[in-house]
């Protein structure tokens, strides 16, 4: 608990004498979700990542939430959550539990009753990651509040600690803080880099990538056999670890390149490479586990047909799930939505797939 204690005492611990506690508030922000390109894989105590991540945020999948506050006597957290309009305790089990480990850097929260309503544009536990956006959007607003009370942040100051906290909730939720691409993690090549909160990258970009789309082919419904925490768990022991950590950083400084220059064909290996590389770790796992289905191989295959076919840049990646997302310019949008409506929309659950761009 060391590192927590620096930041407490350092950025992120509030000065009570500022605070004046209203009686109530009720604010509302909206975080989207992001889709990792370097995957991180492992981590240590209080969500720090064993290694360095960079990730797309996306424009439509998104979680909107509204955090409305009343001010209550006595110690301890009240809470109550709604998700897309239902009381839902398993959320409200999660928030307790966020409220816990961030309540050092945002003492009011034993001050008020919260009532959360949250809803994402994109359906539950479809490989979209909705923690990543939940927790953004829950931390986001909280900042807010903490404005309210008498805080004086500046924007950077306002970001950086969304992304601080949103960390403590779910790992990638620090990403979904920002727009673009993002870093996360510590890389003396990288500036301002810093595993407790991520950052805009620090990366020229060509103007190609600015255009770029993700098709979401929502292959497999439902919650994941194997969950993110225990996957990230199996890291600590695996034969493998200390290699991926390594190949980790030197994919970030080949993707700082890459980005620069507009190497799309250097970009389609390097994400799959990525995308692939994650699955391995899991199939050689103790014990060992498989996260993608049958339809995501044949999806696979059939990608790298047309890719061959066509010459087009289109590549895939996929989280820790079943769910493949198509990342390629908006100048192959009009082929590459022939492609998905005919050959991969087939292969998904109901045929459903959900089309959206990489915000800037």
């Amino acid at each position: 608990m060391e590192e927590i204690s620096t930041i407490r005492s350092a950025e992120f611990l509030p000065d009570l004498a500022e605070y004046t506690l209203i009686q109530s508030a009720k604010v509302s922000q909206e975080a989207p979700s992001n889709i990792a390109l370097v995957k991180y894989w492992g981590k240590k105590e209080i969500q720090i990542p064993t290694n360095s991540s960079l990730s797309f945020t996306l424009t439509k999948a998104k979680t909107k939430t509204e955090v409305g506050i009343e001010k209550k006597s006595g110690e301890g957290f009240e809470v109550v959550v709604y998700f897309e309009g239902n009381q839902n305790e398993k959320f409200k089990e999660k928030i307790l539990k966020f409220f816990e480990r961030i309540h050092p850097f945002v003492p009011f929260l034993q001050s008020y009753r919260f009532e959360i309503h949250t809803e994402n544009t994109f359906p539950h536990s479809s490989g979209i990651a909705s923690s990543a956006s939940g927790f953004a959007a829950l931390a986001l607003c909280l900042v807010e509040i903490e404005i309210l009370l008498g805080a004086d942040f500046s924007p950077q100051k306002k970001q950086l600690k969304s992304s601080f906290l949103a960390r403590l909730g779910s790992g990638s939720a620090c990403r979904s803080v920002y727009k673009g691409l993002v870093y996360w993690g510590e890389n003396p090549n990288i500036k301002g880099s810093n595993k407790r909160f991520a950052i805009e990258a620090p990366f020229e970009v060509a103007p190609v990538f600015k255009t770029f789309r993700d098709t979401i082919l929502l292959i497999e419904e439902g919650q994941k056999k194997v969950s993110s925490t225990a996957g990230h768990a199996l890291m600590e022991n695996h034969p493998y670890r200390d290699r991926r950590f390594e190949l980790a950083e030197e994919n970030i400084l080949k993707f700082q390149e890459i980005f620069k220059n507009g190497d799309l064909k250097a970009f389609v290996a390097l994400v799959e490479q990525e995308a692939l590389g994650l699955h391995s770790l899991m199939m050689t796992s103790s014990p060992p586990y498989l996260l993608m289905s049958t339809n995501t191989l044949v999806a696979i295959n059939l990608i790298w047909e047309y890719r061959r076919q066509t010459d087009l840049p289109l590549c895939f990646t996929l989280d820790a799930g079943a769910n493949l997302h198509l990342l390629y310019p908006e100048s192959c949008q009009e082929e590459v939505g022939e492609f998905v409506k005919e050959m991969l929309a087939p292969l998904c659950s109901d045929k459903k797939y959900i089309e959206d761009t990489i915000c800037w």
